[in-house]
Protein backbone atom coordinates (compact mmCIF):
# COMPACT_ATOMS: atom_id res chain seq x y z
CA UNK A 1 0.00 0.00 0.00
CA UNK A 2 2.80 2.42 0.86
CA UNK A 3 4.39 1.75 -2.53
CA UNK A 4 1.07 2.59 -4.30
CA UNK A 5 0.76 5.86 -2.37
CA UNK A 6 4.34 6.72 -3.18
CA UNK A 7 3.62 6.25 -6.88
CA UNK A 8 0.56 8.52 -6.73
CA UNK A 9 2.21 11.46 -4.96
CA UNK A 10 4.41 12.52 -7.94
CA UNK A 11 1.45 12.17 -10.29
CA UNK A 12 -0.74 14.39 -8.11
CA UNK A 13 2.06 16.95 -7.90
CA UNK A 14 2.34 17.05 -11.69
CA UNK A 15 -1.42 17.50 -12.10
CA UNK A 16 -1.35 20.41 -9.65
CA UNK A 17 1.56 22.03 -11.46
CA UNK A 18 -0.17 21.95 -14.84
CA UNK A 19 -3.81 22.28 -13.89
CA UNK A 20 -4.29 23.37 -10.32
CA UNK A 21 -1.89 26.24 -9.68
CA UNK A 22 -3.11 29.81 -10.17
CA UNK A 23 -2.73 31.16 -13.71
CA UNK A 24 -0.01 33.71 -14.21
CA UNK A 25 -1.09 37.26 -15.02
CA UNK A 26 -0.60 37.47 -18.80
CA UNK A 27 0.44 41.14 -18.56
CA UNK A 28 2.82 40.57 -15.66
CA UNK A 29 0.89 43.03 -13.51
CA UNK A 30 0.75 43.09 -9.74
CA UNK A 31 -2.53 43.71 -7.96
CA UNK A 32 -3.04 46.65 -5.64
CA UNK A 33 -4.97 46.09 -2.42
CA UNK A 34 -8.67 46.75 -3.00
CA UNK A 35 -9.32 47.14 0.75
CA UNK A 36 -7.43 50.45 0.59
CA UNK A 37 -10.50 52.15 -0.88
CA UNK A 38 -12.35 54.20 1.75
CA UNK A 39 -15.42 56.35 1.21
CA UNK A 40 -14.85 59.76 2.74
CA UNK A 41 -18.21 61.35 2.07
CA UNK A 42 -21.09 61.86 -0.28
CA UNK A 43 -20.68 64.79 -2.61
CA UNK A 44 -22.91 67.85 -2.09
CA UNK A 45 -26.21 68.01 -3.96
CA UNK A 46 -24.81 70.69 -6.30
CA UNK A 47 -22.33 68.15 -7.69
CA UNK A 48 -24.75 65.92 -9.56
CA UNK A 49 -22.24 64.24 -11.88
CA UNK A 50 -18.66 64.70 -10.75
CA UNK A 51 -16.42 64.25 -13.76
CA UNK A 52 -13.07 65.74 -12.70
CA UNK A 53 -11.13 66.46 -9.52
CA UNK A 54 -7.87 68.06 -8.32
CA UNK A 55 -6.36 68.41 -4.85
CA UNK A 56 -5.49 71.85 -3.45
CA UNK A 57 -2.56 71.05 -1.17
CA UNK A 58 -2.41 74.45 0.55
CA UNK A 59 -5.96 74.12 1.93
CA UNK A 60 -6.31 70.33 1.77
CA UNK A 61 -9.48 70.76 -0.26
CA UNK A 62 -10.69 69.54 -3.63
CA UNK A 63 -12.00 71.13 -6.81
CA UNK A 64 -14.58 69.28 -8.86
CA UNK A 65 -17.20 69.97 -11.55
CA UNK A 66 -20.20 68.48 -13.27
CA UNK A 67 -20.43 66.77 -16.64
CA UNK A 68 -22.11 68.06 -19.81
CA UNK A 69 -25.53 69.67 -19.56
CA UNK A 70 -24.69 71.35 -16.25
CA UNK A 71 -23.60 74.85 -15.33
CA UNK A 72 -19.98 75.96 -15.93
CA UNK A 73 -19.13 76.02 -12.24
CA UNK A 74 -16.21 74.74 -10.20
CA UNK A 75 -16.96 73.51 -6.68
CA UNK A 76 -14.47 73.55 -3.82
CA UNK A 77 -15.24 70.90 -1.20
CA UNK A 78 -13.54 69.38 1.82
CA UNK A 79 -13.01 65.71 2.65
CA UNK A 80 -16.34 65.60 4.48
CA UNK A 81 -18.11 66.54 1.27
CA UNK A 82 -19.02 70.01 2.48
CA UNK A 83 -19.35 72.63 -0.25
CA UNK A 84 -17.02 75.51 0.64
CA UNK A 85 -17.18 77.65 -2.48
CA UNK A 86 -18.83 77.78 -5.90
CA UNK A 87 -16.83 79.47 -8.66
CA UNK A 88 -19.07 80.58 -11.51
CA UNK A 89 -17.17 80.80 -14.77
CA UNK A 90 -18.14 82.64 -17.92
CA UNK A 91 -17.42 79.68 -20.14
CA UNK A 92 -19.43 77.17 -22.12
CA UNK A 93 -19.73 73.69 -20.66
CA UNK A 94 -20.09 71.80 -23.91
CA UNK A 95 -18.80 68.64 -22.26
CA UNK A 96 -16.40 69.15 -19.34
CA UNK A 97 -14.71 65.84 -18.59
CA UNK A 98 -11.64 66.25 -16.38
CA UNK A 99 -9.35 68.58 -14.45
CA UNK A 100 -5.58 68.83 -14.19
CA UNK A 101 -3.22 71.02 -12.20
CA UNK A 102 0.32 72.26 -12.82
CA UNK A 103 3.17 72.98 -10.40
CA UNK A 104 2.14 76.64 -10.13
CA UNK A 105 -1.38 75.71 -9.05
CA UNK A 106 -3.11 76.57 -12.33
CA UNK A 107 -6.24 74.52 -13.05
CA UNK A 108 -7.00 73.06 -16.48
CA UNK A 109 -10.61 72.28 -17.42
CA UNK A 110 -10.92 69.72 -20.20
CA UNK A 111 -13.89 70.59 -22.43
CA UNK A 112 -13.01 67.53 -24.45
CA UNK A 113 -16.03 65.24 -24.25
CA UNK A 114 -16.80 64.03 -27.75
CA UNK A 115 -19.18 61.09 -27.54
CA UNK A 116 -19.98 60.83 -31.24
CA UNK A 117 -16.52 62.05 -32.33
CA UNK A 118 -17.99 64.90 -34.38
CA UNK A 119 -16.66 67.99 -32.56
CA UNK A 120 -14.36 70.06 -34.75
CA UNK A 121 -13.29 72.43 -32.00
CA UNK A 122 -12.24 71.32 -28.54
CA UNK A 123 -10.73 73.29 -25.68
CA UNK A 124 -8.86 73.12 -22.40
CA UNK A 125 -9.33 76.18 -20.20
CA UNK A 126 -6.50 77.37 -17.95
CA UNK A 127 -7.10 79.51 -14.88
CA UNK A 128 -5.79 80.52 -11.47
CA UNK A 129 -8.35 79.44 -8.88
CA UNK A 130 -7.77 82.74 -7.02
CA UNK A 131 -8.35 84.82 -10.18
CA UNK A 132 -11.00 82.83 -12.05
CA UNK A 133 -12.00 85.76 -14.23
CA UNK A 134 -8.69 85.44 -16.11
CA UNK A 135 -8.99 82.45 -18.41
CA UNK A 136 -6.76 81.23 -21.23
CA UNK A 137 -8.16 78.94 -23.90
CA UNK A 138 -6.07 76.13 -25.37
CA UNK A 139 -8.04 75.20 -28.49
CA UNK A 140 -7.24 72.20 -30.63
CA UNK A 141 -8.16 69.45 -33.04
CA UNK A 142 -6.54 66.01 -33.31
CA UNK A 143 -3.78 65.69 -35.88
CA UNK A 144 -4.95 62.22 -36.95
CA UNK A 145 -8.70 62.89 -37.21
CA UNK A 146 -9.80 63.32 -40.81
CA UNK A 147 -13.55 62.61 -40.60
CA UNK A 148 -16.25 64.10 -38.35
CA UNK A 149 -17.41 61.61 -37.27
CA UNK A 150 -15.23 58.72 -38.46
CA UNK A 151 -16.57 55.21 -39.01
CA UNK A 152 -17.91 53.71 -35.77
CA UNK A 153 -15.00 51.32 -35.35
CA UNK A 154 -12.55 54.25 -35.55
CA UNK A 155 -14.24 56.50 -32.99
CA UNK A 156 -11.34 57.09 -30.64
CA UNK A 157 -11.39 60.89 -30.36
CA UNK A 158 -13.34 61.26 -27.14
CA UNK A 159 -11.21 62.33 -24.15
CA UNK A 160 -12.35 62.12 -20.53
CA UNK A 161 -8.87 62.04 -19.00
CA UNK A 162 -6.03 64.59 -18.94
CA UNK A 163 -2.94 65.25 -16.82
CA UNK A 164 -0.16 67.86 -16.71
CA UNK A 165 3.56 67.15 -16.63
CA UNK A 166 6.57 69.36 -17.32
CA UNK A 167 4.84 72.16 -19.20
CA UNK A 168 2.72 69.84 -21.34
CA UNK A 169 -0.82 68.53 -21.19
CA UNK A 170 -1.45 64.86 -21.93
CA UNK A 171 -4.82 63.65 -23.14
CA UNK A 172 -5.82 59.99 -22.87
CA UNK A 173 -8.59 58.88 -25.21
CA UNK A 174 -11.71 56.87 -24.45
CA UNK A 175 -11.98 54.31 -27.23
CA UNK A 176 -15.66 54.30 -28.21
CA UNK A 177 -14.98 52.30 -31.36
CA UNK A 178 -13.31 49.13 -30.17
CA UNK A 179 -13.09 49.81 -26.44
CA UNK A 180 -9.45 48.77 -26.17
CA UNK A 181 -6.83 51.35 -27.20
CA UNK A 182 -6.04 54.42 -25.13
CA UNK A 183 -4.32 56.96 -27.39
CA UNK A 184 -2.11 59.63 -25.80
CA UNK A 185 -1.97 63.17 -27.21
CA UNK A 186 0.26 66.08 -26.22
CA UNK A 187 -0.50 69.81 -26.11
CA UNK A 188 1.36 72.89 -24.84
CA UNK A 189 -0.04 74.33 -21.60
CA UNK A 190 -0.29 77.86 -23.03
CA UNK A 191 -3.17 79.53 -24.86
CA UNK A 192 -3.39 79.15 -28.60
CA UNK A 193 -4.76 77.05 -31.43
CA UNK A 194 -3.08 73.68 -31.90
CA UNK A 195 -3.11 70.25 -33.45
CA UNK A 196 -2.94 67.73 -30.61
CA UNK A 197 0.07 65.53 -31.32
CA UNK A 198 -0.38 61.77 -31.10
CA UNK A 199 2.59 60.61 -28.99
CA UNK A 200 1.63 57.09 -27.93
CA UNK A 201 -1.04 54.45 -27.55
CA UNK A 202 -1.66 51.50 -25.29
CA UNK A 203 -4.07 48.58 -25.45
CA UNK A 204 -5.47 48.91 -21.96
CA UNK A 205 -8.60 47.00 -22.94
CA UNK A 206 -11.11 49.35 -21.27
CA UNK A 207 -12.43 52.90 -21.88
CA UNK A 208 -10.54 55.46 -19.74
CA UNK A 209 -12.61 57.95 -17.72
CA UNK A 210 -10.02 59.90 -15.69
CA UNK A 211 -6.28 60.50 -15.29
CA UNK A 212 -3.75 62.10 -12.95
CA UNK A 213 0.01 62.51 -12.58
CA UNK A 214 1.68 62.34 -9.15
CA UNK A 215 3.57 65.33 -7.67
CA UNK A 216 6.91 63.80 -8.74
CA UNK A 217 5.62 62.98 -12.22
CA UNK A 218 6.86 59.42 -11.77
CA UNK A 219 3.41 57.89 -11.39
CA UNK A 220 0.29 58.12 -13.54
CA UNK A 221 -3.12 56.89 -12.43
CA UNK A 222 -6.05 56.13 -14.72
CA UNK A 223 -9.57 55.10 -13.83
CA UNK A 224 -12.06 53.17 -15.88
CA UNK A 225 -15.45 52.04 -14.63
CA UNK A 226 -14.74 50.21 -11.38
CA UNK A 227 -11.00 49.78 -11.96
CA UNK A 228 -7.90 51.74 -10.92
CA UNK A 229 -4.82 51.53 -13.18
CA UNK A 230 -1.50 52.70 -11.74
CA UNK A 231 1.73 53.10 -13.72
CA UNK A 232 4.87 53.53 -11.60
CA UNK A 233 8.48 54.48 -12.34
CA UNK A 234 7.32 56.55 -15.30
CA UNK A 235 10.28 57.90 -17.28
CA UNK A 236 8.42 59.84 -19.99
CA UNK A 237 4.85 61.14 -19.54
CA UNK A 238 4.04 60.52 -23.21
CA UNK A 239 4.75 56.82 -22.74
CA UNK A 240 3.68 56.46 -19.11
CA UNK A 241 2.19 53.06 -19.95
CA UNK A 242 5.73 51.65 -20.20
CA UNK A 243 6.03 52.06 -16.43
CA UNK A 244 5.35 49.28 -13.94
CA UNK A 245 1.64 48.53 -14.13
CA UNK A 246 -0.64 47.66 -11.21
CA UNK A 247 -4.41 47.60 -11.02
CA UNK A 248 -7.20 47.13 -8.51
CA UNK A 249 -10.94 46.71 -8.49
CA UNK A 250 -12.75 49.74 -7.10
CA UNK A 251 -16.26 48.58 -7.98
CA UNK A 252 -17.49 49.71 -4.57
CA UNK A 253 -17.08 53.30 -5.79
CA UNK A 254 -19.54 52.81 -8.65
CA UNK A 255 -19.08 54.59 -11.97
CA UNK A 256 -15.65 56.09 -11.33
CA UNK A 257 -15.00 59.22 -13.36
CA UNK A 258 -12.13 61.19 -11.81
CA UNK A 259 -8.86 60.70 -9.95
CA UNK A 260 -6.18 62.94 -8.43
CA UNK A 261 -3.05 62.44 -6.31
CA UNK A 262 -2.95 63.87 -2.79
CA UNK A 263 0.64 62.66 -2.46
CA UNK A 264 2.80 59.93 -3.96
CA UNK A 265 0.87 57.15 -2.24
CA UNK A 266 -2.63 58.56 -1.88
CA UNK A 267 -5.35 59.04 -4.48
CA UNK A 268 -8.70 60.78 -4.32
CA UNK A 269 -11.46 59.41 -6.55
CA UNK A 270 -15.00 60.54 -7.38
CA UNK A 271 -17.86 58.74 -9.03
CA UNK A 272 -20.95 59.84 -10.88
CA UNK A 273 -23.11 58.25 -8.20
CA UNK A 274 -21.98 60.97 -5.80
CA UNK A 275 -19.14 59.50 -3.77
CA UNK A 276 -15.78 60.91 -2.64
CA UNK A 277 -13.19 58.18 -2.01
CA UNK A 278 -9.59 57.90 -0.87
CA UNK A 279 -7.25 55.13 -2.02
CA UNK A 280 -3.92 54.48 -0.28
CA UNK A 281 -1.25 52.16 -1.64
CA UNK A 282 2.29 51.11 -0.73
Amino acid sequence: MLKVIALFIPAIALLYFFLGRPAADPEGTAALVAESLVKLASLPAEVKESSGIVFLAKDKTYVTHNDAGNKPYLYIINEKGKLLQTIKLKLPNADWEDLAQDDDGNIYIADTGNNDNSRKQLAIYKLDIDQPEKIDAIRFTYEDQKQYPPAKKDRNFDVEAIFWNGGKLYLVSKDRGRGETAKVYELPDTKGQYKAKLVGQHKLGVPVTGAASSPSGQQVALVSEGVLHLFRNVKEPATFYEGNYQKASIKAAGQTEAVAFEDEKTLIITSENGGLYRYKFK
